[in-house]
């Protein structure tokens, strides 16, 4: 696969270039080299790589333009490595810590690529999907509203001003410390996981139109909600959750690969000034002997 996109910006390089010389070599070369700077070697492989990591924009460009520009900037910046090898910067040892970083670097994202890639196929992430979303019922949202205060008087205020007649957006535009005080206190729709559990709790368990009799405490204060109304959602097609699904496997399965690694190691760790770190007092104390039944 990858020689047969080689042979085709080969092919687009060829048909693009002005009385090009007939090469002697007979028969199309898988990999041929386009430039030589102080005698290494520019292939068409290099040109290909470096276009894969073009932003799209880019990309896009007609190739009589773009795949000269790219073997123009690879003739310079192989110049700039020669360059910094004869003055010795390869020599530097800042260089050489950046390099062997990098190094590591590398290596570490080949071993997660290795670990993590045959774990995450279509099939796997489909499977997870008819189990964890197609077979389940449509969730609930909420639309809600609501009025932040800082402390119970005040908000159980408000409940009584409000079941007087009060008009909710007029004493949350008022009253409510909470950044959405301008709309009224307008939460728009969600779910029930998408906010805190006493405040999901408490809107959930109103009717459309109801106002909850008593104050909401939360981390972030006291609350007054009003549930405006339920609608149900839809479970979402799997062309629509594949990528959140495969995201999240990918998480999931770099921690264990990090954890497989850890486990066949020898790890040992010391203080910051690189003493060996004294036992804990708990757990170099011998266990009480256990009495016999």
């Amino acid at each position: 696969m990858r020689f047969n996109r080689l042979a085709a910006i080969a092919a687009l390089l060829v048909s693009t270039a002005s009385h090009a010389q007939t090469p002697a070599v007979p028969g199309p070369t898988p990999d041929p080299v386009l430039a030589k700077v102080d005698g290494e070697e520019i292939h068409l492989s290099d040109v290909s790589e470096a276009l894969g990591g073009l932003p799209p924009e880019y990309r896009a460009m007609p190739p009589q333009m773009l795949y000269p520009k790219i073997l123009d900037q690879l003739i310079s910046q192989k110049a700039l490595v020669i360059l910094a090898k004869k003055q010795g910067l390869d020599r530097d040892p800042q260089v050489v810590k950046q390099m062997d970083q990098a190094r590591e670097q590398a290596l570490q994202a080949a071993a997660i690529r290795k670990a993590v890639a045959p774990l995450v196929t279509e099939e796997a992430v489909k499977a997870i999907y008819d189990k964890d979303i197609a077979g389940k019922p449509a969730e609930q949202e909420a639309h809600a509203a609501h009025i932040l205060v800082a402390n119970e008087a005040d908000a159980t205020k408000l409940i009584a001003d409000l079941k007087k007649g009060g008009d909710f957006v007029a004493l949350a535009k008022a009253n409510s410390t909470d950044p959405g005080a301008a709309q009224g206190g307008d939460l728009g729709w969600f779910k029930k996981g998408d906010m805190l559990p006493e405040f999901s709790a408490a809107a959930f368990a109103l009717k459309p139109g109801e106002i909850t009799d008593k104050p909401v405490k939360t981390q972030y204060g006291w609350h007054v909600v009003k549930l405006e109304g339920f609608r149900p959602v839809a479970v979402p097609a799997f062309a629509e959750a594949r990528e959140e699904i495969r995201q999240k496997m990918i998480q999931e399965d770099v921690q264990k690969a990090f954890a497989d690694a850890r486990s066949k190691v020898t790890v040992e760790q010391f203080n910051p000034d690189g003493s060996v770190p004294k036992p804990d007092a708990a757990a170099a104390a011998p266990a009480a002997p256990v009495a016999k039944p």
